[in-house]
């Protein structure tokens, strides 16, 4: 199963579409906070996560105390940081994944910005994003094959291999032959 969604020409076209689509969500999620009228500001987000955290029914605790302390102590302290990677962040995993370009890559930042979301308390489309995006991945590079990583990865992948040294698999140290 795993094969034919990372190597079919059929799975390929249909996450050509899911990957466009989450894209264009990303991009125009990005592009509103860019050129809105006033500047984006997660401040307000952040500190109303902080004052209403996701907290257990029963018990009420804290169900991400971690994540809690992440925001009060890093990134509403570095908001003006924030304000910045948020709305970039988005508006580039939307380009990434419209043009096919480091796909993966756009694909599983697009999940971690799902996931601080979700764990500040906000779901709206975010748990549906997210499945698209681990379909993404899941599909592997066959996301990226009706994209600009058709010509991106090979060239990437030679690009590294001239600049650090060619390799090949028998040098190195190997677990199978016992050498530690």
């Amino acid at each position: 199963m795993l094969k034919l969604w990372s190597e079919s020409v059929w799975t390929a076209w249909i996450i050509t579409i899911v990957r466009v689509l989450l894209g264009y969500q990303w991009l125009t999620s990005g592009w509103g906070k860019l050129t809105g009228d006033t500047a984006f500001d997660a401040s307000g987000f952040i500190k109303n996560a902080l004052s209403n955290p996701i907290a257990d029914r029963a018990t009420g605790d804290m169900l991400y105390p971690t994540y809690v302390a992440f925001l009060e102590h890093i990134a509403l302290a570095n908001i003006k940081v924030i304000n910045i990677l948020i709305p970039w962040g988005e508006f580039l995993v939307g380009i990434g994944l419209i043009v096919g370009a480091l796909t993966l890559t756009a694909a599983f930042f697009g999940i971690l910005m799902n996931f601080t979301f979700m764990f500040s308390g906000s779901l709206s489309l975010n748990p549906y994003l997210l499945l698209l995006g681990f379909l993404i991945l899941l599909a592997g590079n066959n996301a990226g094959r009706f994209g600009a990583d058709r010509y991106l990865l090979p060239w990437l992948k030679s690009t590294v291999a001239q600049r650090f040294g060619k390799q090949s698999k028998s040098k190195g140290i190997s677990v199978n032959n016992g050498n530690v």
